[in-house]
């Protein structure tokens, strides 16, 4: 379409009407839209754009050029906010900004209180009002360094599996903390044969608040004083235990033991791993991406696991924030959530009217004592352990070393660069394998002829007979511990006359 009026017209034009079109309702505006197009002869696309302001040439003719202002306030966050916030990002495990974002506040404030972070009152007002989206613009190249290294089928029908009522997913309806979905981790590796510790894991429904036990031996006995020792661990007092279908929980000395303490027994349905949303999360957000997927076995190997939790139980749930889902709703095919503001399960605790005064006060007792870095520190020192002992089997798996000294302030300096050096977690780091086998020469390959020879002429020599002959040529290269040597050279050359006469390579009635 032609243009209607001149460039000057139209720059009066658009300032008259751009302030009508920013006040208007939507049926308003595609009508100032219709109008505008009509008269200007823009497409309607480019109408839309100067009509909303986005820095065209019109705009700027009205309201002056600003963008190299507006470049150089951009600049707001010197290399004093962005170190604090790779040590800040460190501490929290290298959480995504939005859960990082809302837990500045309170991580900053125990930093400055063990001495770990020194900032200025200006720093320190800028490193607070920090949004999330301008983390991920501060660390983005930290993170593209850093992270450049990126069923079980229910059983059978019992009584006691009967007699445990079935909860969904849905059957929740917000409860008050003290309710708990359990589940086992397997650690077993590529494969589940053999005996391999195990980590159970419970997480309470209302807050978030996780335990983990290691099991070593898989039996009720067990499962029994793990979750003795996970009512110890919790903040508040145990109501309710919802279980899968496994049969080493659903069994008389699991759910009786469960009865007899005053803890209310469910179960989810087969094959619905949904019903336990919350915990089946946990397991890969906690235990494997602490433990990851590698193969654990021994005594040994609970406790270093047993070290691992006790630090990671702290940090994960005073300082690891996670979202919790506020409401869902489906709109035709997409499913619309909202979720509260990210904060971690003691928060959720503190705030929650059915936690006694006396729990809340030994928890901000307890959140006041922690120390992030020190956490951070026993993690990674249990992770150095675990790295030794992952897919290690045998006299390997039962070797007891002890644990190097951890050097707190050594620690705390190398959090600000330890991004460069990519994963340090050493049980999710890619081991070295051998592709090509070791070639070793054989002592026999010397005397290979000579057996041969021997063979070809005598089909029924045994390797002991040989073995003599080959002693009295080579008396001081030859003893009788040799024996098992040249048997497997007999065998194999045996195996291989075999073959060759069956596939008709060698002429009639050779031996």
């Amino acid at each position: 379409m032609a243009r209607r009026i001149s460039m000057a017209g139209r720059t009066e034009l658009l300032a008259a009407v751009s302030t009508r079109y920013g006040g208007a309702t939507r049926l308003e505006r595609s009508r100032i839209l219709d109008e505008f197009a009509a008269v200007t002869g823009y497409h309607r696309k480019h109408a839309i754009r100067l009509l909303s302001g986005w820095g065209t040439r019109e705009m700027d003719a009205l309201h002056g050029d600003n963008r190299d202002q507006a470049r150089s306030q951009r600049c707001r966050y010197g290399p004093e906010i962005r170190d604090a916030l790779i040590q800040l990002c460190e501490v929290a495990d290298r959480v995504c900004s939005k859960r990082l974002q809302p837990m500045i506040a309170v991580l900053l404030p125990a930093l400055e209180r063990h001495g770990q972070v020194m900032l200025d009152e200006t720093s320190r007002a800028k490193l607070l009002e920090v949004s999330a989206a301008t983390i991920d613009r501060l660390l983005a190249g930290v993170r593209l360094v850093a992270g450049s290294g990126r069923r079980r089928p229910a059983g059978f029908g019992s009584a006691v599996r009967r007699s445990v009522p079935i909860r969904t997913f849905n059957d929740w309806s917000n409860p008050i903390p003290g309710w708990v979905e359990v589940d086992f981790v397997a650690h077993g590796g590529t494969t589940v044969s053999g005996g391999f510790v195990q980590t159970m894991v419970l997480t309470d429904v209302a807050t978030g608040w996780t335990e983990c036990i290691p099991i070593v031996i898989r039996e009720a006995e067990m499962v029994v004083h793990a979750l003795g020792r996970a009512r110890e661990l919790f903040p508040f007092p145990l109501r309710g235990v919802d279980f899968d279908n496994d049969s080493l929980f659903m069994n008389d000395l699991v759910v009786g033991w469960c009865r007899a303490e005053g803890l209310e027994v469910t179960r989810s349905r087969a094959y619905r791993k949904n019903d336990q949303a919350w915990v089946e999360q946990k397991n890969g957000a906690i235990v494997r991406r602490l433990v990851g997927y590698g193969r654990f076995e021994g005594v040994l190997a609970g406790e270093s696991l047993g070290r691992l939790y006790a630090s990671a139980r702290l940090h994960g749930n005073l300082f690891q924030p996670s979202f919790k889902l506020r409401e869902k709703r489906r709109e035709g095919a997409r499913v619309i959530k909202h979720y509260h503001a990210p904060e971690p399960p003691v928060m959720r605790t503190l705030a929650h009217a059915s936690v006694s005064e006396a729990d809340k006060v030994q928890l901000r007792g307890m959140l006041a004592d922690a120390d992030p870095v020190l956490l951070l520190a026993g993690i990674r020192a249990a992770q150095v352990e675990l790295g030794k002992r992952v897919d290690a089997r045998g006299i390997k798996a039962g070797r007891a070393e002890t644990p190097a000294p951890l050097d707190l302030a050594l620690f705390t300096a190398s959090l600000k660069v330890a991004w460069e050096a990519g994963e340090q977690r050493p049980t999710h780091r890619r081991r070295y394998v051998r592709i090509k086998p070791i070639v070793r020469p054989s002592m026999l390959d010397a005397v290979r002829d000579h057996l041969l020879i021997w063979l070809e002429a005598k089909p029924a020599l045994t390797a002991v007979a040989a073995l003599d002959q080959l002693r009295a040529l080579y008396p001081d290269r030859f003893t009788a511990d040799h024996l098992r040597t040249v048997q497997r050279f007999m065998k194999v050359q045996r195996l291989t006359m075999a073959r060759e006469i069956l596939l008709g390579l060698l002429p009639h009635g050779t031996t």
